[in-house]
This record gives C-alpha cells, structure tokens and sequence, in this order.
C-alpha cells in the first residue's frame, strides 16, 4: 500500500504517518526515512521530538538527507517505510550544500519517489502544504514551491491513499487510510 499525506506544519503528519506505517509492518520489518538534514538548534530540536515520537514503535532509521536512490539500493521490499518528509528531501536536493541550486532535482526527485514506491509493499509519504499563501515570494522560492506541487500532484496521482491532515483531522481524497 502506499500513502500520500499533506498538511500544515505541526498538524499530526507525522503522527498519523507513524501509526499506518506501524499498522502496515505487521508482522514485518519497519523503516523511517530520515530525510531532514539540521542546520540549526530549531532543526535539531525538531528531529530530538520525532525521534522521541517513534522510540519503542520498531522503526529502524534510514538517513537519506541526500541521494535517496543511493541510501536504498538495498531497500527490504517487503518492509514498511515512512518517508517523512518529502519537503526536506527536495529542499535537500534542490539547494546543495556547496551552495548551488539544482533547478532539475523536482523532476528527479519525483521519479526516484515513484520508483522507490514500485519496488516496496508499503510507504507512507509525508510533505508540507505550502501552497495557501498570497505572498510573493523569490524567485527560487516559487521554483521551490512549483518543484514541491510536481512531486505532490505526482505522488497523488500514483498513490493508493491520498489524504490531508489539519489540525489533527483527516480528510481523505482517495482510498483509505488503514488505522
């Protein structure tokens, strides 16, 4: 099964997401794939609370900040995973630590996550909606934001369960959410 699911930051994504991969591993092996790369304490403090969240739930922790098709070559495909989220992978990816922007990485980001998906049983991925905003933003920051809505609508489109999270509820657009 793979799921889909957005939301506003700090609404139960990651949460919800814990609870439907865990639902999904029975009786099997369980991943979370750590995505956020910290750059400072507010992100440090942020990945403490997370990991705080799943300690004792079985997830065996997947850093993959950063070449995702190459920190899963040998992917258990009979596992369950929760990617959380695919907004830091992009951002990752996008904006390189050499200081250099990769304007291709939503494209290849998208197909690695649609690839990624077609060889395991089970993946749960979690992306922030940034999109209600009416502010103008850079012109990076919308290739940023136009990049994230690709990956989104792509992941949509080829997932068996779409739903949103806000303040703590759902509202699924497609399938069902198995918890």
């Amino acid at each position: 099964m793979t799921v889909f699911l957005s939301g506003g930051c700090k609404n139960g994504k990651s949460t919800l997401a814990e609870q439907i991969a865990v639902h999904l591993s029975q009786p099997g092996r369980l991943y979370y794939l750590a995505t956020m790369i910290p750059h400072d304490e507010e992100d440090r403090a942020r990945i403490a609370r997370h990991v705080e969240s799943r300690a004792g739930l079985g997830f065996q922790t997947v850093e993959c900040g950063l070449s995702l098709e190459k920190g899963l070559q040998d992917a258990d495909p009979e596992g369950s995973y929760l990617l959380d989220s695919v907004t830091a992978l992009l951002s990752n990816e996008m904006f390189r630590p050499d200081g250099s922007v990769d304007l291709t990485a939503p494209a290849r980001v998208a197909r690695e996550l649609i690839a990624l998906a077609g060889r395991l049983r089970h993946i749960v991925f979690v992306s922030d909606y940034i999109y209600s905003d009416a502010l103008p933003y850079d012109e990076l920051t919308e290739a940023y934001r136009r990049g994230l809505a690709h990956i989104d609508r792509t992941l949509a489109a080829a997932c068996d369960t779409v739903a949103e999270v806000s303040f703590g509820g759902r509202i699924v657009y497609k399938g069902e959410i198995p918890v």
